[in-house]
């Protein structure tokens, strides 16, 4: 698949890393460093402008060393990028560690993975099918 970009940072393209990644990492895109303190927020902007294809979105997932070694995750994960968003990709990053943390331009910062979707048309009833879970749910399968 194809898709059209405008790179206004100067940094490179997201590019997969490996054969079988399914995320592109986007980078910080910044004038200056930003600082997160602890349970701080802040959206980044990575320079990058998409046109996806109608029904595909792309998603802005968390990179798992970021959030494993410093607890730096996305705030709203996934995020969701509409195929008619024509906007500056922004990354809202949470910082969930007990330290400051510095974003550096040109960090890598979290994953966009490029995802077809469906769209729904409610069908209004009165009733559902019955099944054996039922209305159980958070643990209700259990644990073990």
């Amino acid at each position: 698949m194809k898709i059209q970009i405008v790179n206004k940072s100067q940094h490179p393209l997201p590019n997969y890393e490996t054969i079988a990644s399914a995320g592109m990492d986007l980078r910080a895109n910044l004038d200056q460093s930003v600082v997160l303190k602890p349970l701080g927020r802040a959206i980044i902007k990575t320079g990058l402008f998409i046109e996806l294809p109608i029904g595909h979105e792309a998603q802005v997932r968390p990179r798992s060393g970021l959030a494993a070694k410093k607890g730096i995750t996305v705030l709203n994960s996934p995020g969701t990028v509409d195929a008619d968003y024509r906007g500056e990709i922004g990354v809202i990053l949470v910082n969930l560690s007990n330290e400051d943390f510095t974003v550096e331009n040109g960090e890598r910062i979290a994953q966009l993975v490029i995802a077809k979707h469906e769209r729904a048309e409610w069908l209004e009833v009165d009733v559902l099918s019955e099944t054996s879970r039922g209305e159980g749910g958070f643990g209700s399968t259990g644990v073990k």
